[in-house]
């Protein structure tokens, strides 16, 4: 390669790094070993899917070894209005906020003033005595819904760890044969926005409703991050947006991360949409729930740990490289790399998706790329939330990718699967691979 072209492209990742402010450097695809031309296919299918009316519109950032490949933005943030989507876009990421809030209780943990084996009662004093569902002996599925269900004590204390890795029993109340009492209690479903309460207010009636299973015998996903948020706050002394800010948001630069967005921010909030069974083109959702939703307008009161944040591609892509870095960012340490490796290590055996997948403190983890279906490396791990956001990180490519987009429900889309081969396809070398080392010469 010709010194001044070299010369052309240090000078131009430099000063794309210098534009992204605070955000990730920018490099150049081929110097961490990814195919450009094999990375543009994402732009080009996910404006296809938008062309379909599949997607609104979508932000992705894939970043290796540190720096940040690929960063666009395809379709519209809001289609009625035609307002195009931008990579600054702040998106509801749902159960995404799970992962954060997992970081949060393992620093207490690495603090010492948590054990992953304690009793959650230690700090929840209203799961002191918890029961579970006892179905009907006898009788279909529907029968099992039935008002004759009974309930018994648990047969084991929930622990920190069985919240961390969803097997305390506890679901969204939804399918549960006593789900009218869940709803009573205004504790159904994961949408905690709207409520005119502190969401320790909405876990403490959480507890004396009957689980779905006893702990440790099931994967069941539901509130279970709710109760850690609520447990961060109790041993903190902070509330739980005020602990992620000063001891999360704050030292990783995630200046566009939070429980609810304000006013002078409200226009860069995506618009949601959503495909449903009968029909197959994107339509807006209504302005309730888990629609448009709270986040701007509300009471505000309400810290759900489980799904109640919201973000951008690039702030969560910065708490993502903190992980992939062993737990550090920039000179700021959120976590030793041992904490972050066991968090990262399946927990769960075979309860999650019968063995093809496992599950850690807060992650989805591959543990056999056969078994998984996909592509992907061993010890990757990630998760998504309910308006089709996605992210993963690979240990193995020092690979952190992250999708956002607006889409609730978002039956048969195939976006996930599609980004994740397109991605993975575009990996031609190994991560640290590197343009040669060519000293610049001071002007003459």
């Amino acid at each position: 390669m010709a010194r001044s072209t070299v010369v052309a492209l240090v000078l131009s990742v430099v000063l794309a790094g210098a534009a992204f402010g605070q955000d990730l450097r920018v490099g150049a695809p081929e110097q961490v070993g990814i195919a450009p031309e094999r990375l543009a296919r994402i732009t080009t299918t996910l404006n296809g899917m938008v062309d379909q009316r599949r997607l609104a519109g979508t932000v992705t950032l894939v970043a290796r070894n540190g720096k940040v490949v690929y960063h666009e933005a395809t379709g519209r943030r809001d289609v009625e209005k035609d307002v195009p989507m931008t990579t600054d876009t702040l998106f509801r990421i749902a159960s995404m906020s799970k992962a954060v809030t997992s970081v949060a209780i393992m620093m207490l943990v690495e603090e010492g003033r948590v054990h992953l084996d304690d009793p959650v009662s230690r700090f929840l004093p209203a799961f002191a005595q918890t029961t579970v569902v006892v179905p009907p002996p006898v009788g279909t599925a529907a029968a099992r819904m039935a008002a004759t269900a009974g309930t018994a004590p648990a047969a084991r204390p929930i622990t920190i760890r069985h919240l961390l890795t969803h097997t305390a029993g506890l679901s969204y109340g939804n399918g549960n044969p006593f789900e009218a009492d869940y709803r009573a209690g205004g504790v159904i479903g994961w949408y905690f926005a709207d409520k005119d309460e502190p969401i320790a207010t909405s876990i403490d009636r959480l507890a004396k409703l009957p689980m779905d299973w006893h702990p440790g015998d099931r994967f069941v996903y539901g509130f279970n991050t709710d109760v850690l948020g609520v447990v961060v706050e109790n041993v903190s002394g902070l509330s739980l947006a005020n602990f992620m800010q000063t001891r999360i948001f704050t030292p990783l630069k995630m200046t566009d991360t939070s429980f609810y967005v304000e006013p002078a921010k409200a226009d860069r909030l995506a618009t949601v949409y959503g495909i449903s069974g009968t029909s197959v083109t994107i339509a807006r959702t209504p302005d309730p729930g888990t629609g448009q939703g709270n986040y701007v307008a509300g009471p505000r009161k309400s810290y759900s740990g489980g799904a109640g944040l919201v973000s951008t591609a690039s702030d969560y892509a910065r708490f993502l490289q903190m992980l992939l870095n062993g737990g550090a960012l920039d000179g700021a340490r959120l976590l030793s790399p041992k904490t972050v490796e066991l968090m990262t290590s399946n927990h769960v055996g075979a309860l999650y998706l019968n063995g093809t997948l496992g599950f850690g403190l807060g992650f989805e983890v591959t543990e056999h790329i056969g078994r998984s279906g996909r592509p992907g490396s061993v010890g990757e791990y990630g998760w998504g939330g309910a308006y089709h956001t996605k992210f993963w990180v690979d240990p193995v490519e020092k690979l952190v990718v992250v999708f956002m987009t607006q889409l609730l429900p978002a039956a048969g889309s195939d976006a996930h699967i599609t980004l994740r081969q397109l991605i993975y396809s575009a990996i031609v070398d190994k991560p640290d691979a590197a343009l040669p080392k060519v000293a610049l010469r001071p002007a003459s």
